[in-house]
């Protein structure tokens, strides 16, 4: 299972009560059909072998005696299948039935999980039947061999590093100390649950909510499969309701009243990953845990898994709205918390016309606001120089017009010669010192009109461009309070987009569709023909990669082999894998090269679950070798 994905599968056979030569016998169908699919890890539902809904008839020795030989029938079937199966059934050990899931693979029996609470309330009444099981593992004969047999079972293999499978049963998991608790904390990645929970109206929301809070909480895989057509409906009624879900996502969902089979590929790479950073997730040794080798033929699995192509901003509309309303209420609650201490009344921005720059003074405006300061205190500065293109000035002048703030223009063209004479510099060379000087020269100015003002200067410069250190460095670099520094560029567009939807101000709609239609660039080379002749993602390639490349490397601690995996499989309607694979390699270049520029950032706030703040989510030295990671990327 190359990169950490195992396939899961969640399957509910249509059964028939009591009658367990049958019931093998759809298993063992389902199983073959699981294993085509590519499954590795498959549950079947609570007591499935027989039926949950046997009631007095689990007490009958015929259907207990037909049950083991049924068992050993499903065992024998998993000769040469490269899964672990559960399986569930009653099971007599000492004169006592429990409710349990047998543990398969490769022909055997590994273990047998008993249910250690058991419901009896409301239409539950199990104690009529089962005793709770016992957590400390013991052993159970059965069929002339000894079975470990108890609740505290982990499952491992070498097929991927921290896959280590736990089990629990239905009600097991709807307790207030869940088994499932202690068995993460003993190291279990993945939980499956056998369950046969019936549908009453809105339990499937409950049910849906547990299964996804439950697999964040624990931080793992969480694989639930229950009970659907084929119980009987005396008085109950069962969906089939399988949930896949990890780490407080859910991954795959059955619809009800299909008895669907699910798969999802869990990633048990990100899983440790995230284990690993979170300090709090402490493991626990003081419970005796067995631990159960299992083989697993460790494999290339064809993923089903997909991957958004912008993991930062939400697919769905009404969430992402929501959460571009969130992000400018961090933003601007940020700033206004900074003038609050500094008790400064003025705001000074350089103004471009570009993304960034109109998002720091939508945020500035709404801070100013919040304040009650007039918006006429907010001096936005436009300094038209050699690349400077009609269009980003005019939309420039109109957004803040258009928003109340005080206009000030600064053309810096004098300025910037007569320093490039004074330092040699060939104004017709177009090369770093060409650009760079311009870049500083407009933040001297800011910072000077800041110090006449008493004002502060508001970075506009976004996430992924301190990302890729797409800065000069003590140019745009540098700022009083950066604003942008948590929101990656992708989302800045989308929040420019959510401003203009929501501003109810035709004119300021119009200036910003336009904004956000113009090419990002810093204009720092003069325009061919009237137009933006240096175009951003000509230079250092598309945001939507690299957001998508610093997304999974640094949330996620994606190795590079992975990270190319998923965006060639994400991406392959966009762009060709050698594309891909040449902006990937700048991207680990420019991100270990660059984080010098990181490490003296200015404040600013964190927006989301990824920020580049030397004082906050980022501790990396400024000279970290990026060998190892080139390397990987060199033999793709």
């Amino acid at each position: 299972m190359k990169h950490g994905f195992v396939k899961a599968a969640a399957v509910t056979p249509k059964i028939k009560v009591a009658e367990p030569v049958y019931n093998a016998k759809v298993i063992c169908e389902s199983m073959d059909t699981a294993v085509r699919n590519g499954a590795q890890i498959i549950v079947f539902p609570e007591l499935c072998l027989t039926g949950y809904t046997c009631n007095d008839l689990f007490l009958q020795e015929l259907l207990l005696q037909k049950t083991r030989e049924q068992l050993l029938v499903i065992a024998n079937h998993t000769v040469g299948m490269d899964a672990l199966v559960f399986v569930g059934l009653p099971l007599e050990k000492e004169n006592k039935l429990y409710n349990v899931a047998a543990v398969l693979q490769n022909g055997e029996i590994l273990a047998f999980i008993p249910k250690m609470n058991i419901p009896n309330y409301a239409e539950f009444y199990e104690y009529r039947y089962f005793t709770p099981g016992n957590e400390e593992a013991s052993t159970c004969l059965f069929e002339g061999e000894e079975i470990p047999f108890g609740s505290n079972i982990l499952f491992e293999t070498d097929a991927v590093h921290g896959l280590t499978v736990a089990c629990e049963i239905c009600e097991d998991f709807w307790v207030v100390n869940p088994p499932s608790t202690s068995h993460a904390l003993a190291g279990a990645t993945v939980v499956v649950n056998l369950s046969a929970s019936n549908e009453t109206v809105g339990k499937d929301s409950y049910r849906e909510m547990l299964v996804n809070a439950t697999s964040a909480r624990l931080v793992a895989g969480y694989v639930y499969a229950s009970a659907g057509e084929g119980e009987s409906t005396q008085d109950i009624v069962f969906s089939g309701h399988n949930i896949i879900a990890e780490n407080g996502t859910i991954l795959a969902e059955a619809r009800r009243f299909v008895n669907e089979t699910i798969y999802a590929d869990l990633d048990i790479h990100r899983i440790r990953h995230e284990r690993r950073r979170m300090t709090s997730f402490q493991p626990e040794n003081e419970k005796e845990y067995l631990v159960i080798p299992f083989v697993l033929e460790n494999k290339e699995i064809k993923l089903d898994r997909t991957f958004g192509a912008t993991p930062f901003v939400p697919a769905d509309k009404a969430t992402r709205e929501k959460r571009c309303e969130e992000i400018l209420s961090i933003q601007s609650y940020g700033l206004k918390k900074r003038y609050e201490h500094t008790g400064c009344k003025t705001a000074v921005i350089g103004i471009s016309g570009g993304l960034d720059s109109t998002l720091a003074l939508l945020v500035t405006v709404r801070a100013f606001d919040m304040l009650g300061l007039d918006r006429k205190n907010i001096i936005a500065v436009t300094m038209p120089c050699f690349g400077t293109t009609d269009r980003t000035y005019e939309n420039a002048c109109t957004l803040t017009h258009t928003l109340g703030a005080t206009l000030e223009e600064v053309d810096i063209r004098e300025a910037v010669s007569l320093h490039f004479r004074d330092i040699g510099q060939d104004s017709e060379v177009h090369d770093v010192t060409y650009e760079n000087g311009q870049a500083r020269e407009r933040t001297q100015v800011l910072m000077d009109i800041a110090n006449k003002k008493g004002g502060l200067v508001i970075g506009t410069g976004d996430m992924s461009e301190l990302a890729l250190g797409w800065a000069t460095y003590n140019g745009d670099h540098m700022s009083m309070y950066g604003v942008n520094a948590g929101v990656p560029k992708t989302l800045v567009r989308h929040l420019v987009r959510y401003y203009a939807d929501t501003c109810e101000n035709e004119k300021l709609n119009t200036v910003l569709l336009d904004v956000l239609d113009t090419p990002v660039s810093p204009e720092l080379l003069p325009p061919e023909d009237g137009k933006i002749a240096q175009k951003t993602e000509d230079i250092v390639g598309p945001y939507e990669l690299h957001d998508f490349f610093l997304y999974y490397m640094l949330r996620c601690g994606f190795e590079p082999a992975k990270i190319y995996r998923i965006a060639k499989q994400t991406f392959k309607e966009v762009y060709e894998d050698a594309f891909i694979l040449k902006w990937l390699k700048t991207f680990y270049r420019r991100y270990f090269a660059q984080q010098f520029k990181r490490s003296c950032l200015p404040d600013g706030p964190k927006v989301g679950s990824v920020a580049v703040s030397p004082r906050g989510d980022l501790r990396m030295p400024s000279d970290a070798s990026v060998r190892i990671w080139m390397d990987e990327v060199e033999k793709l």
